[in-house]
Formats: structure tokens, C-alpha cells, sequence
């Protein structure tokens, strides 16, 4: 890919994808800054020859179709893709309603899936490019409270580990972030919601996990803008990794769940390696 690239990315208004709109400009490249709200876009990022707003919600196929139009006819390619918009529908799975649950599916699964699917076709014919796509440590450990939004990043994890053998052989790379805690947007109350309905024997642990999402908000540890400027750095590189694990306490969430999945495949090694056919003699 050229040195000074082209970057389309989804939830540019705020947030994460506010920051890597920025690093990705005073690196030196050109950006398409999405979102729902291109007021918003605007009003975080102010204007530069090399940065093209477009609007994109990302649940609906034909803008994300457009939006990739526009980035074409701007700046003639797309280098780098970045899936950042995203929402959480935080609850106890029995709470959360069903509506609920395709909500959190439709934008933090099947968006990207959307974004992606438009950009193909023109990273294809360039013969290179790079999707990053940010996931979570949801995507690697499930947790209380959050059934809905870690199927979603479950579901990405799965998804880009199964797409980058498919494209690799078009000079395309992939690479899944699985932040910890940042200091985003996400927990905000425009990103998070709370599931709906209420069921009697989960209130008091109800209460305290509202307690504890909401107070948490603004003191997560990790720096966005450290965040933003290390993908803009790994994206330059030659070989980039498949896997990005952001943060000190991601860190430590992917050592505990390697080191669990060790124990667990040695705990019943012998009765799992018995299971084959018994060829005749």
C-alpha cells in the first residue's frame, strides 16, 4: 500500500473513532470520516483538504454503498477501513428484550459486516488494503451484564478470523482490537442502553451493576488517543498483526483466558482424546 494512505471510518463523530480520524490526518494520510451525524463528524474533526465527510449509518447497505462511492470519487482508493462505530445494550440476558438484542446484532455485527462488504470489491481490484476492526475484551471473555454485546463481539472475532484467510490471497490483511477499558464514548448514556423490562429476582444484582456501569464512565484507565495513534502506527507495517490486544488490563484479560483454556483442555485431555472411532481390526 502507497505510504500516505486513504482511511474510511465508521463513528467518526466521537469517541474512538474521533481520535483515530485525528491520528490518521497528522500522519499524513487522507480520511473519510463517517457517521449518522455529519454535523457531529464536522464539529469534531473541523475541515482540511485531506478529509472527506460522508454520512453512513452503518445498519443500512445502501449508505454504506454510498459512503464508499464518495470515498472513490474524493480520493480514487481506500487503503484502510476501520469498523469503529458500535453501541452496548447492557442486561441480564432474561431482561433484555429480543428487540434489544437485534439492536445490539444489527449495528455492532452486522455493520461492520455491511462497511465491509461495500469495500471489498475496491480493495480487491486495488490489490491491497487493511481492515481493522475493533472489538473488545468482550470478544474474548464474556461477562455478567453483558450476554448481548459480547455475542456481538464474539460474533466479529469469529467473522474476521474466518474472512482473513479469504482475502489474503487479494494483498489484503486483517487486523481484530480488543481493548480493555478506554476512555470512549461507549458508556455514555447516547451508547449505552439498559435492558427494558425487569424481572424481580435479579434486582438487587441489577442495581449494582447499573451502579457500577454508570459510575464507571470517565474513569476508564486507557487514553483513546494513545489507542488511536498505535493503530496508525501498526498499520504502516509491512506484516501487520492479526490480533491487537489494547491496554494493560486487555493484557491481563487475555493471559487469564489463555491460561483457563489451558487448564480446561488438560483437565479432560485423556477422555477427549478417546473419543474416535475404533477402526476394526
Amino acid at each position: 500500500m502507497a505510504t500516505n494512505k486513504v482511511w474510511l471510518i465508521t463513528g467518526a463523530g466521537r469517541g474512538l473513532g474521533t481520535d483515530i480520524a485525528k491520528a490518521a490526518l497528522a500522519g499524513g494520510h487522507q480520511v473519510v470520516a463517517t457517521g449518522r451525524n455529519t454535523d457531529k463528524v464536522a464539529k469534531a474533526l473541523g475541515k482540511s483538504p485531506e478529509l472527506l465527510i460522508a454520512k453512513l449509518d452503518i445498519t443500512k447497505p445502501a449508505d454504506a454503498a454510498s459512503a464508499v462511492k464518495a470515498s472513490v470519487d474524493q480520493f480514487g482508493r481506500i487503503d484502510v477501513l476501520v469498523n469503529n462505530a458500535a453501541n452496548f445494550y447492557a442486561g441480564f440476558f432474561e431482561e433484555l428484550s429480543p428487540e434489544q438484542i437485534e439492536r445490539q446484532l444489527s449495528t455492532s455485527l452486522v455493520g461492520p459486516m455491511n462497511v465491509t462488504r461495500a469495500v471489498l470489491p475496491i480493495m480487491r481490484k486495488q490489490g491491497s488494503g487493511l481492515i481493522i476492526t475493533i472489538s473488545s475484551t468482550a470478544g474474548l471473555i464474556g461477562f455478567e451484564f453483558g450476554t448481548a454485546y459480547a455475542a456481538s463481539k464474539f460474533g466479529l472475532e469469529g467473522w474476521m478470523q474466518s474472512m482473513q484467510p479469504e482475502v489474503e490471497p487479494f494483498g489484503i490483511n486483517t487486523i481484530t482490537v480488543n481493548p480493555g477499558f478506554f476512555r470512549t464514548e461507549l458508556l455514555t448514556e447516547e451508547s449505552t442502553n439498559f435492558a427494558e423490562r425487569t424481572i424481580e429476582d435479579y434486582n438487587e444484582r441489577r442495581a449494582k451493576q447499573m451502579e457500577f456501569w454508570k459510575s464507571y464512565n470517565g474513569q476508564q484507565s486507557g487514553d483513546p488517543a494513545k489507542l488511536a495513534l498505535a493503530l496508525v502506527r501498526i498499520s504502516g507495517q509491512e506484516n501487520p498483526p492479526r490480533r491487537f490486544i489494547a491496554g494493560a488490563d486487555a493484557v491481563g484479560t487475555a493471559e487469564q483466558v489463555a491460561a483457563t483454556l489451558r487448564q480446561q483442555t488438560d483437565a479432560y485431555r485423556k477422555l477427549s482424546s478417546s473419543l474416535s472411532f475404533d477402526d476394526a481390526a
